[in-house]
């Protein structure tokens, strides 16, 4: 057979003879192996590029890839082999998760959107910047929800600048609303990771030693237009303890995987939309603290929901302007009795952070997660006398279609992977043993 030659995406090297960004033309002369094999095998990350090309962009290990990475089924579908590891992946991720340890509660982050041009590809669909600023809205509502008494500013970067588009705050609706104003206008130039940088930590530096520092930014660019010194901003991050991850939509870049080791932060890039959503919720969980995070008690005041007479301005509407805020009930601060319409929030006044008791609650389940349910294979369970298996899921319902399930150790029911996933992630408790009178507790 005719060798052919289709290209394909090499890993950035750090070789001056490589320059980043460029792309490798690989020769195939072996039959036996098939392009959509090879494909899939980088797109579910089995082996790191540089084991599957060497620095001339040369196939390699290809004897080892076939037999042991890619096998075909009966039908000869890959699907097969693609489920596999896509559950492979969704387990390490579930399993990586440990309790007993100290963890950054309150946390301030600065997520930095870069609206340079290159945001306008369309390798996602519509754009890069559409699907990010629509994987970004579910973010901030899910990282409120799991991260109540925490706190999240927007800054974007074009033009080789940086603008902060909202301060930190717990408001959610306030960051999707200017998100998405800012996603209408066009993007430009070329971004400058420096210069977001020292937007955001202008304003971490001042945020209390206990609390967590992040920023993480999301990087459609394979450059960085910055005025100065990139790895001296690094070392400001070090010195403040600012962690900083960045999700990259292009290929891998040195200095952010520099700028992100440094950090204590991470560095991953995206295969497709549903990948990116799977990168960007792994930041709803809080990090774990680093060594040096200086430990403190924290005053908070639980409002009760009180009328007040006749309407008057709440607190976080008071700079709006018009009659959006005036309201004639309202959650009062019990130290200087100012009033605020929504629940987390950070008086004003005087300071206090305002919280009711759930949102102490969904933050101290990061502190003692629910344990991870055990995988079983369907045909070794028994039931009564008699061995047979369990047919269904008991959360869900709906009957097993795969051989293996989940297991709590505690009461014993078993899962489906799409439950047992929904459960440690959303949940985080068992359903079965909120259901069993002994499962309590």
């Amino acid at each position: 057979m005719e060798p052919f030659t289709p290209v394909l995406p090499t890993k950035i090297y750090n070789d001056s003879n490589v320059p980043p960004g460029t792309f490798s033309v690989l020769n195939l002369p072996n039959a036996n192996i098939s392009l959509a094999q090879i494909e899939v095998a980088m797109m579910l990350e089995t082996y790191h590029y540089d084991t599957l090309f060497d620095y001339h962009g040369k196939l390699s290990n290809l004897q080892h890839l076939k037999q042991e990475v890619i096998q075909e089924d009966a039908e000869g579908s890959l699907q097969t082999v693609v489920d596999e590891f896509s559950h492979r992946t969704k387990r390490r991720r579930l399993m990586g998760r440990s309790g007993n340890i100290r963890l950054g509660m309150m946390r301030h982050l600065f997520v930095v959107v870069d609206m340079s041009r290159a945001m306008e590809e369309a390798d996602l669909k519509p754009s890069r910047l559409a699907c990010s600023v629509k994987l970004l809205e579910n973010f901030i509502t899910e990282y409120f929800d799991q991260n109540p008494i925490s706190q999240i500013g927007l800054i974007v970067t074009k033009n080789k600048r940086a603008e902060k588009l909202t301060e930190l705050s717990g408001n959610p609706q306030l960051h999707i609303s200017t998100l998405q104003k800012a996603a209408s206008k066009q993007c430009q130039g070329e971004p400058s990771l420096q210069n977001a940088m020292d937007t955001a930590v202008q304003s971490l530096r001042h945020m209390p030693g206990h609390a967590s520092r992040e920023i993480l930014i999301l990087f459609g660019s394979l450059t960085s237009c910055d005025p100065g010194d990139i790895l001296e901003t690094v070392q400001t991050l070090q010195q403040q303890n600012i962690r900083c991850s960045i999700i990259g939509l292009a290929a891998e870049v040195r200095i952010c995987k520099t700028l992100c080791s440094e950090t204590q932060g991470s560095y991953g890039v995206i295969l497709d939309e549903r990948h990116y959503r799977e990168l960007l919720m792994q930041h709803v969980t809080p990090p774990v603290a680093k060594a040096d995070t200086e430990a403190a008690l924290i005053r908070m005041g639980f409002p009760q929901h009180l009328s007040s007479g006749p309407p008057s301005l709440c607190m976080c509407h008071l700079d709006s302007g018009g009659v959006k805020g005036l309201s004639t009930s309202g959650y009062f601060c019990p130290q200087c009795k100012s009033k605020y319409c929504d629940l987390p929030v950070e008086c004003k006044v005087c300071g206090l952070t305002l919280v009711s008791a759930p949102h102490l609650a969904r933050s101290y389940q990061h502190l003692f997660p629910l344990t991870q349910f055990t995988e079983t294979d369907l045909s070794t369970i028994e039931d009564g006398h008699s061995i047979r298996p369990q047919n269904h899921c008991f959360a869900c319902q709906v009957v097993f279609t795969e051989q293996m399930a989940y297991s709590c150790s505690q009461c014993g029911q078993l899962f489906c992977m799409d439950c047992d996933i929904f459960i440690h992630d959303s949940l985080h408790s068992c359903p079965g043993c909120t259901a069993s009178p002994q499962g309590e507790g």
